[in-house]
């Protein structure tokens, strides 16, 4: 396994029009859309609310003029740039929730992260090659994004990389508010203030990418990335959690955006997980990082 932190990564030199892009991302902004997002929205507990919001997603994205379709049995909302390419990178994040519960963090912090570089995108007004997807039923197994890695194997382009976003708005700068996962071999810092990112090998090289941006656009978040060997995921089922193990599991580059979940986040999985226990300083930082490595394009190595 090998541990880098964005102080290790030599960053590009920032450029001026994407710096302009990145102010514009809005704390209140995301606040407002976690708040929008925060209710119990379950795919079965919960359909009416969960299709509400798949709707309130769709108009989001049709609004800043991308096209939009709702995609396959469980009503994944697929958002992508009206410029056909023959590769892309895709950013996605999960809207449902456990049933019941608000799911701030889990995972409308995702979300708000996810639509907030889905605007900085159409302010830039730049046809970059990303495809925006909140997937359905994370909750039950990771359904969703299985389906939308399936259609891709069917009809869809090339995915340079996805950029999975689970849980990245809740931050704490106290004294062991940070956690370990039992059995991972790695040691973090004791205060969980900053963003994770997990990747395997195939995904290597995106990772070093990503701590290159954060670095030079937005300097005081602090990123730790972790790269794994391929197929870890088997001997340590913490590292295969989220959505993005169906790319893994077709060898698709893909790359885990989190705050750690349950390792930081008390209210993970409980009914307060509301939108006041976050942290927006700390998600508009991700937004403008993960916006960043968008806007830089097809960047990182091959």
């Amino acid at each position: 396994m090998r541990l880098l932190h964005s102080s290790q990564v030599p960053g590009p030199l920032p450029r001026a029009e994407i710096q302009s892009v990145l102010e514009g991302v809005s704390s209140d902004r995301l606040r407002e859309w976690v708040q929008k997002i925060s209710v119990p929205r379950h795919f079965r507990a919960q359909p009416e609310t969960n299709q509400a919001i798949a709707r309130w997603l769709a108009e989001q994205f049709q609004r800043w003029g991308y096209e939009v379709e709702l995609q396959g049995t469980l009503r994944n909302v697929v958002a992508r740039p009206r410029t056909k390419a023959f590769e892309v990178i895709v950013v996605g994040a999960h809207y449902d929730s456990v049933p019941e519960t608000p799911g701030a963090d889990d995972n409308g912090s995702a979300v708000a992260a996810l639509l907030g570089c889905a605007e900085a995108c159409a302010r830039l007004g730049r046809d970059t090659p990303v495809c925006f997807a909140a997937f359905n039923c994370e909750e039950d197994g990771m359904w969703g994004s299985a389906e939308f890695v399936a259609h891709l194997g069917k009809t869809g382009p090339r995915v340079r990389v996805a950029h999975i976003l689970e849980m990245v708005g809740f931050a704490s700068s106290k004294p062991d508010s940070q956690r370990l996962p039992t059995g991972l071999p790695i040691s973090l810092p004791p205060r969980g203030d900053f963003l994770g990112i997990l990747a395997n090998q195939t995904s290597g090289a995106q990772l070093e990418y990503i701590l290159g941006q954060a670095r030079a656009y937005s300097p005081r978040l602090s990123v730790i990335g972790l790269e794994v060997p391929l197929g870890a995921e088997q001997l340590l089922p913490v590292l295969a959690r989220s959505d993005h193990l169906p790319f893994w599991n077709e060898n698709i580059p893909a790359v885990m955006w989190t705050d750690t979940s349950e390792f930081r986040n008390p209210h993970y999985h409980r009914l307060s997980d509301t939108p006041d226990t976050l942290d927006y300083g700390f998600l508009r930082q991700v937004t403008q990082v993960l916006a960043a490595c968008v806007l830089e394009g097809m960047g990182g190595q091959k």
